[in-house]
């Protein structure tokens, strides 16, 4: 390997899963209705940071094919797609089809992401640069994310369907735990200070709008 390679770091892990396919129908990139059963958490201020927020008393959703399922908290993000990647043949793309790598803060801003390397596979998000980082690393960790998109309904997913790398996009929706028979279980991350292995946002999304 020589100076020119990127040091590509892998940022924010995805866990495995069974999933129930969700195959969207075509509508318009507007923002979506609130689906019944997917009550919308409180949104999040535009510009700010991701905003998470307690569940309230009683709130159920709806379970995703055999997977009961869990809120865990309510989030609300703006951000730009960093990236965006399909999945079909995985066990996972049953129930969750994309990947959505976003970016809020200095990681929306073109003079920090055309210094970086970013790419998807294999369910993780990973980033590099050569030579220094255009932001701390720490900042990169804590103003991005791999986030697993679990559709509330066909509407939401073909909303998603449509979004590509470059988008500003709003996702409101809740951080959820999904269990199966048997003991399989799948538990979003509830901070974004994190990565590596578990790190990932396993998002629930009942909106999701084009900005």
């Amino acid at each position: 390997m020589n100076a020119r390679h990127l040091v590509l770091l892998a940022a924010l892990a995805c866990s495995a899963a069974w999933w129930l396919a969700l195959r969207p129908d075509p509508v318009s990139r507007e923002a979506t209705a609130m689906p019944s059963g997917c009550p919308l958490p409180p949104r999040v201020a535009s510009g700010a940071s991701p905003l998470q927020t307690p569940v309230p008393d009683g709130l159920t959703l709806p379970g995703v094919g055999d997977a009961g399922t869990t809120p865990l908290a309510g989030f609300s993000v703006e951000a730009r797609v960093l990236g965006r990647e399909d999945y079909r043949f995985d066990r996972e793309a049953d129930y969750a089809p994309i990947d959505l790598a976003l970016g809020w803060g200095r990681m929306t801003e073109d003079a920090v992401l055309d210094r970086l390397d970013i790419r998807q596979s294999g369910r993780w998000y990973r980033y590099g640069w050569q030579g220094e980082p255009p932001i701390p690393l720490a900042e990169i960790v804590r103003s991005s994310a791999n986030m697993h998109m679990v559709p509330a309904n066909a509407t939401v997913a073909a909303d998603l369907a449509r979004v590509g790398e470059g988008d500003r996009v709003r996702v409101d929706g809740w951080l959820v735990q999904l269990d199966r028979p048997g003991g399989w279980r799948w538990r979003s991350s509830l901070t974004r200070e994190d990565s590596g292995g578990g790190a990932c946002e396993l998002v629930y999304a009942c909106a999701v709008t084009s900005l």
